[in-house]
C-alpha cells in the first residue's frame, strides 16, 4: 500500500462529490456507477463496518480501548460507506446536503420526545403509543 498524504482542505459533501465524479471519469466507470449498482456497493461497505463491530459487544465513546490501526480501518470503512452514498446520491440527482437539512427538520418535528424513547426499539414505541392514547399510526390520535 502506498503512503496517502494528509489532507488540508476543508471538506465537503459538494468537494466529495466532485472528486467522486472525476474519480470514476478517469477509470472510465460512469456506466458501472447504476444507482442499483452503487446501492449494492454501499450496503456491501456498511458490512464491512458491521464486520469491525460484530464482536466487540458495546464499544464506549471514542473508542479508547481500540489500537489505533483498528481506527484508521474503521475509518477506511466508513469512508467507503459515506463515498458511496454521495456518489449514489449524486447519479440519482439528489442534493444530499439539502435533503439531510431537510430530514433533520422533519425530525425535529415528529411528536415523540426523546426521553420517552427507550433503547430496546419498536416494542418499547408502541408501548409508549398505547400508553398516551395515541396510535403508531396516527401520532394525533385515532
Amino acid at each position: 500500500m502506498s503512503e496517502v498524504e494528509e489532507v488540508d482542505e476543508r471538506v465537503s459533501l459538494d468537494l466529495l462529490k466532485h472528486k467522486m465524479a472525476k474519480f470514476a471519469k478517469e477509470r472510465d466507470w460512469d456506466h458501472f456507477h447504476t444507482p442499483r449498482n452503487l446501492l449494492l456497493a454501499l450496503v456491501g461497505e456498511v458490512g464491512e463496518v458491521s464486520e469491525i463491530f460484530q464482536w466487540k459487544g458495546e464499544v464506549p465513546k471514542g473508542l479508547p480501548d481500540w489500537k489505533e490501526e483498528e481506527k484508521i480501518h474503521l475509518g477506511e470503512e466508513l469512508s467507503d460507506v459515506l463515498l458511496y452514498l454521495i456518489r449514489l446520491a449524486d447519479i440519482c440527482g439528489i442534493d444530499l446536503g439539502k435533503a439531510a437539512l431537510r430530514k433533520l427538520q422533519l425530525n425535529a418535528i415528529k411528536p415523540i420526545p426523546v426521553s420517552k424513547l427507550l433503547l430496546n426499539g419498536f416494542g418499547m414505541l408502541d408501548k409508549f403509543y398505547k400508553n398516551s392514547g395515541k396510535s403508531i399510526y396516527n401520532p394525533k390520535g385515532h
